[in-house]
């Protein structure tokens, strides 16, 4: 799906909303005195998915703290879309879990991720919880995180080491973590409600939209080839279905659920990137590899088209369609 919106489109929702959504109350805006008059004051909060990471999707912004914000990632995409409409403060992270956002103190990771490579920049210190950046003030929230949560790049990890040492055959990795994921699942649920009804405590006006996560692998698994470094690499072909139905399609569904129960509205990319998954041909996640020459790692993640469309459908939401 192309990105309609330009910004004479958003231009021409500014009266909307001035009437409803970003207008600041006199309280709200003395609570936050570098918000511009009639801007929405938004907080954008999330995981690599968020925050881009990968080199697929542009430089990284201001400041350099190691979580890897890049230009090209959703929230940096409608902010410019948005002008002068949106006051964004950007906290998304990589590597952050619900944890990250709403309770401790997070170590980032900056890029390339491990297990694939090190920062060379790093260590980085520590960054607050990412709900520092809200307050009562605060009109949106958005916020895409799980993934980590359950244990993605470890997961991942296992997996192509598994599906290595069995030649592409089998399962091995349902085999090592099937048994376990009921429990992650719980952890997951529960730190997805404390985190939601944290946000609704600091920023009570707030609207939140949760944003979900893309077709990672396709349908049809056989499109991914063993040994492919642009793709899933040595992951096996039974373990790429398994982490589609028991990992990913579950995870959307968890957080479609935490979020209706607190009502606030879920961004579910899973329908629009159905066929574009890192083994499609017109995927807009890269594989372990974004490319060989020059080697950029990419450890599965959207890349600059995936992001754009995120955009398209966040945008969509935060005006309203």
């Amino acid at each position: 799906m192309p990105r309609f919106l330009s910004r004479l489109a958003v231009a021409g929702t500014a009266t909307v909303l001035a009437a409803g959504l970003i207008t600041p109350t006199t309280s709200q805006a003395a609570a936050q005195p570098g918000t511009r008059a009639g801007a929405l004051s938004w907080t954008a909060l999330g995981d690599s998915y968020t925050a881009g990471v990968i080199e697929a999707t542009g430089d990284e912004t201001a400041p350099r703290d190691g979580c890897a914000r890049t230009v090209d990632s959703y929230p940096e995409i409608i902010r410019r879309d948005l002008g002068s409409l949106a006051d964004l403060r950007n906290v998304s992270c990589s590597g952050a879990t619900t944890d990250g956002v709403d309770v401790t103190a997070q170590a980032p990771l900056g890029r390339p991720l491990p297990p694939l490579g090190t920062d060379p920049n790093g260590p980085y210190p520590p960054v607050p919880p990412q709900i520092d950046a809200v307050d009562p003030a605060t009109g949106l929230v958005t916020v895409g995180i799980g993934g980590n949560d359950l244990g993605f790049a470890e997961i991942l990890k296992s997996c192509i080491e598994l599906g290595a040492v069995q030649l592409g055959r089998g399962t091995p990795c349902k085999d090592k973590f099937d048994a376990g994921l009921p429990d992650r699942f719980a952890r997951l649920r529960n730190g997805y409600d404390r985190m939601l009804t944290a946000l609704h405590a600091k920023a009570p006006s707030a609207r939140i939209l949760t944003v979900g996560y893309p077709h990672l692998v396709p349908e049809n698994a056989g499109l991914c080839q063993f040994g492919n470094l642009l793709q899933f690499g040595t992951f096996t072909g039974g373990d790429l279905v398994w982490a589609r139905t028991a990992i990913v399609e579950p995870l959307n569904a968890l957080v479609a659920r935490s979020t209706a129960a607190h009502g606030d509205t879920f961004v579910d990319l899973y329908p629009a990137s159905a066929g574009h998954s890192v083994c499609d041909a017109d995927h807009w996640l890269d594989g372990v590899l974004t490319s060989v020459l020059p080697l950029e790692y990419a450890v599965v993640h959207p890349n600059a088209t995936g992001q754009a469309h995120t955009a398209a459908l966040v945008e969509k939401a935060v005006l309203g369609g």
